[in-house]
């Protein structure tokens, strides 16, 4: 009894998780605004390792459409200028000397509805996972049944299981409509 009770746990957990990570790739998603979020990934080397930017620069957004860069060495504006242009977010860098600045461009209709798209690519493959978990407590519970889980506790956890698939299922359609909205609105 407390094997199925943790096993519906440790589900709407992994569930959880799935969304939670949705919602961090559609940070790292840009969607017509500035954050720093787009700016995670970026290696450069610093100090003889490779580090993301953030870990040796303070990146800001003053406005809605630019980044700032400010490095704590003066010596690593270069390469970190280096970075954001060998990166795939296909956007040059202003450097005055001191900071670089990354102005964002608007979006093309062309570029959102490819956005959208991916969004779309990456919700599918969070239900995926989901429908994956849910399947493997499922069939975990069955294995069970031949150690001696009764047959109403097992047909129990499993309706308990299908509604947490069916809640998390709603949440990231609800956050994939949101991240749609905001990506599609000009």
């Amino acid at each position: 009894m407390l094997d199925v009770k943790k096993t519906i746990k440790d589900v709407e957990s992994r569930m959880e998780l799935t969304v939670l990570h949705l919602e961090d790739t559609f940070d790292h998603i840009r969607a017509g605004r500035a954050t720093v979020k787009l700016l995670d990934g970026i290696k450069c080397e610093c100090y003889g390792t490779m580090m993301e930017i953030s870990q040796c620069a303070n990146c800001s957004c003053p406005d809605a459409k630019s980044i700032i860069i400010q490095p704590w060495d003066k010596s690593m504006l270069k390469v970190i200028e280096k970075a954001i242009i060998n990166s795939s977010l296909g956007i040059m860098p202003e450097n005055n000397g001191e900071i670089l600045r990354i102005g964002l461009p608007p979006m093309t209709e062309e570029r959102r509805r490819q956005l959208s798209k991916q969004c779309k690519t990456e919700a599918e493959s969070a239900k995926v996972a989901i429908r994956n978990i849910r399947r493997d407590a499922i069939e975990s519970l069955k294995k069970d049944i031949k150690n001696g889980l009764p047959e109403d506790v097992e047909k129990d956890a499993e309706n308990t299981i299908q509604k947490a698939h069916d809640k998390f299922i709603k949440n990231l359609e609800a956050v994939y409509a949101a991240k749609d909205r905001e990506i599609m609105s000009v």
